[in-house]
């Protein structure tokens, strides 16, 4: 009888430590799965996810033959499209419009000017009629003649105020829940990020710094001539109606090579406006990785790629799929898009 038991009790305990050990098992693969899942949590699970994760494991792992030391992991973000929102116009463009009519009363020949006139008319056709030239008379009008501080002030102003045309909400909302966490993500893991937009350097400054984590001196963008005046003891920097710079296509790459010093091992953008900076960044000899949002999501955002006088993407969609680079499917790979949706 005693032997008849030691057996039953055997049993009993190897049934145990394997109930045991199965449910360690599961618990770390649970922990392991609540992990993954805590990162990017905006994202869906899928190749997208899942290549920006091994991409990072890959090049931060010092056991690695694919290790990047933490002073060369620099990433570089185009912001229109692509951190934030970009449809119908620009966000720039509808400060601009903004400005032109608070100064409107100062300048009554715009009333029968172009493309002024048609910005007080609220003829939306006619002002994309008048193309760049026309929008750079608007940008010219409303982004110079004051100093640095007093923009920085009229920017900062507009931007708790405005409410996008189409979506009702202050423009600052319209970021993407997503792209913010890629950001920190990044961070987390010892890169360095920079904005390198097409957009005016003064305009980003004047507030995504606190939305996007980006200091200042990390935003990179197009830009207005200015000049120096002392002014006995009160010096200022002085805006002029003359453009200094246009920081897109090849600009991007001249200003990454001029402000940073270094090639980016990895780069995101949104539009054929970023294939030289990608281009760019896919020549470094440390792994690098090349990421597209395809704006594909006409019910929670917009849809649109070649066909599209904003954020055009045609060059850059074939050139990744030739390359292999990872696009985004915004409709697919996205769990929510703006912030307020969480």
């Amino acid at each position: 009888m005693k032997f008849k038991h030691l057996i039953i009790f055997t049993s009993v305990l190897v049934a145990l430590i394997a109930c045991n050990s199965k449910k360690t098992t599961n618990s770390v693969e649970a922990e392991a799965v609540e992990q993954t899942e805590n990162i990017l949590p905006s994202w869906n699970e899928g190749q997208t996810k899942t290549s920006i994760m091994d991409y990072v494991n890959e090049v931060t792992d010092k056991n690695s033959p694919l290790f990047i030391p933490e002073a060369d992991r620099i990433a570089t973000f185009d912001n229109d499209g692509n951190l934030w929102a970009e449809q119908p116009a620009y966000f720039q463009l509808y400060f601009a419009i903004d400005q032109v009519k608070a100064l409107a009363p100062q300048h009554p020949e715009w009333k029968y000017t172009q493309p002024f006139k048609a910005v007080l008319d609220n003829d939306m056709n006619t002002l994309m009629e008048q193309g760049e030239r026309g929008l750079l008379k608007l940008v010219m009008a409303t982004h110079s003649n004051n100093t640095t501080e007093e923009f920085d002030s009229i920017v900062s102003k507009w931007i708790r105020t405005a409410k996008h045309p189409t979506k009702n909400v202050n423009y600052d909302k319209l970021i993407y829940q997503p792209m913010l966490e890629l950001l920190d993500y990044l961070r987390v893991n010892n890169f360095k990020t920079y904005i390198v937009s097409g957009g005016g350097v003064d305009f980003m400054r004047a507030f995504v710094s606190p939305i996007y984590g980006i200091s200042s001196e990390q935003i990179i963008g197009s830009r207005v001539k200015t000049e120096y005046h002392y002014n006995d003891g009160n010096p200022t920097i002085e805006r002029l109606p003359t453009l200094d710079f246009i920081n897109d296509k090849e600009g991007k790459t001249l200003n990454i090579q001029k402000i940073i010093g270094k090639k980016p091992v990895f780069s995101s953008g949104n539009s054929d406006g970023d294939l030289e900076m990608m281009q760019w960044t896919a020549s470094n000899q440390n792994k690098n990785f090349i990421l597209y949002l395809h704006h594909t999501d006409s019910v929670r955002e917009w849809a649109y790629d070649k066909d599209s006088h904003i954020g055009r993407l045609d060059k850059g969609l074939e050139q990744a799929k030739q390359k292999g680079w990872t696009v985004i499917d915004m409709k697919k790979d996205w769990k929510v898009i703006f912030p307020f949706e969480m």
